[in-house]
């Protein structure tokens, strides 16, 4: 059956609890578990969870397939949300594999290793004035990461946060980069979930980095067809839209440069559990190896045009891939 992955078609736990409201979720947590948010996982079983967003489901159900085609057990875990919501999951166990974007996932702990250090702060720290590399990343990832996790070899693709406006915008103002805002002569409104607040490419890092003022508008679809369309209608000047997004073509859309490498490479790259079967190890290596942007592009183009599910797409791709029989 074929489904819209942009929409919240699936409820998951998480979800289901959240509709509820505190009282049932509380009522629920005393019928049953501490924690109602927890991962039940089930015996002999890998977990793999994704995002609450369309294009890392899919690439967490090409980990799920390719790891059972080994002959392993996996449960799904997937629309968790964002970071704050399934790394603490992940570094307690409960989580086995997910995907990542090695850029976000750096200065994520980056941001955690700060606090511990100094306490809490406005935003992140602002990286440094040169661009750092995709290759610098994945080091930096394996000397922070907690104990008991490690990142292994990032996939071609890559999914980055990017600045985006519409082509008339960008010719009426003469946008090429994200710095070219400030020509606007005001507060920039921008479209974006929530946490990009506290992302080092947010509202601090873009004043910090480029003197342009950002002025949030919180849509909480990943930047999914809401974002893209409070951009297209003018209801925002710029919006937070993932690279990888078929919107950017189909749309006309302009990606703002930025040569200061404000947001780092986000490279598709697998977080696991350090004590992970190394048979499953071998399958996500093995999805990683073929997954470069083209292809990317392709798996999620099945998504938002032909409307079809994570696993239809991912079981296809791998059968032409060879990874399945």
């Amino acid at each position: 059956m074929n489904r819209p992955n942009h929409s919240a078609a699936r409820p998951t736990r998480r979800a289901m609890l959240a509709g509820l409201g505190a009282g049932a979720a509380a009522l629920l947590a005393g019928c049953s578990d501490a924690n109602p948010f927890a991962v039940h996982r089930r015996e002999g079983s890998i977990v793999v969870g994704s995002q609450q967003y369309y294009s890392n489901e899919i690439i967490a159900e090409l980990f799920a397939q390719a790891i059972e085609a080994k002959g392993l057990t996996v449960q799904r875990e997937f629309r968790i949300g964002q970071r704050e919501a399934y790394l603490p999951e992940i570094a307690s166990g409960s989580i086995d594999v997910i995907p990542e974007y090695g850029g976000n996932l750096l200065q994520y702990y980056q941001r955690v290793s700060a606090t511990a250090s100094t306490g809490p702060t406005q935003g992140a720290a602002i990286p440094a004035a040169s661009p750092i590399t995709a290759e610098a990343v994945q080091e930096e990832l394996t000397r922070i990461l907690p104990s008991g996790l490690r990142v292994l070899a990032p996939a071609k693709a890559s999914d980055q946060d990017s600045f985006a406006v519409t082509r008339a915008s960008a010719e009426e103002h003469g946008l090429i980069s994200i710095g070219d805002l400030a020509g606007l002569g005001r507060a920039v409104s921008m479209a974006a979930n929530s946490e990009f607040t506290a992302r080092p490419y947010g509202p601090a890092g873009v004043r910090t980095v480029y003197g342009v003022d950002i002025e949030l508008t919180p849509v909480e679809d990943s930047g999914g067809p809401l974002t893209v369309k409070a951009l297209t209608d003018g209801s925002v000047d710029v919006a937070d839209i993932y690279s990888s997004d078929p919107a950017i073509e189909a749309n006309g859309l302009v990606i703002l440069e930025d040569p200061a490498g404000l947001i780092a490479p986000q490279r598709v790259t697998p977080l696991v559990a350090e004590a992970l079967a190394p048979t499953a190890v071998e399958a996500i290596d093995a999805v990683c190896a073929r997954l470069d942007p083209g292809e990317l592009r392709s798996l999620n183009a099945r998504s938002t045009g032909e409307q079809l599910a994570a696993e239809v797409i991912a079981a296809d791709w791998l059968a032409a891939q060879g990874l399945v029989s």
